[in-house]
């Protein structure tokens, strides 16, 4: 596949995540959202990194092909404890008032 193809799958996951985070009030929307926006951030890493890889190759250099793939993968633990620590957040927030709607969560700090 070429590498046009992941840039504009990327392009269009992170204009949808972006969208998501500006037009909807639900915070559990707005959360998925950044989360959409993070995986398209690493879909294009480590497109970028098979391309660098096969270039690599194709020169008889030494290459380092999983180095972005790792990186990816601390990024994805990073964001499992996120999305956990997030969600505790929501929950309590929603318990306490039974609403989850940002503009609602705005005024608590006043």
């Amino acid at each position: 596949m070429d590498i046009k193809a992941y840039i504009a799958l990327s392009l269009t996951l992170f204009s949808v995540g972006i969208a998501g985070v500006l037009l909807r009030r639900n915070a559990i929307i707005v959360f998925m959202c950044i989360e959409l926006m993070l995986n398209a951030v690493n879909l294009l890493l480590v497109a970028f990194s098979n391309m660098h890889a096969a270039s690599a190759t194709a020169k008889a250099l030494p290459t380092y092909a999983s180095d972005a793939q790792i990186f990816v993968f601390f990024i994805m633990i990073v964001a499992a404890a996120e999305v956990s620590v997030g969600l505790s957040i929501i929950v309590m927030l929603y318990r306490n008032t039974h609403n989850i709607d940002i503009n609602f969560l705005n005024r608590l700090k006043n």
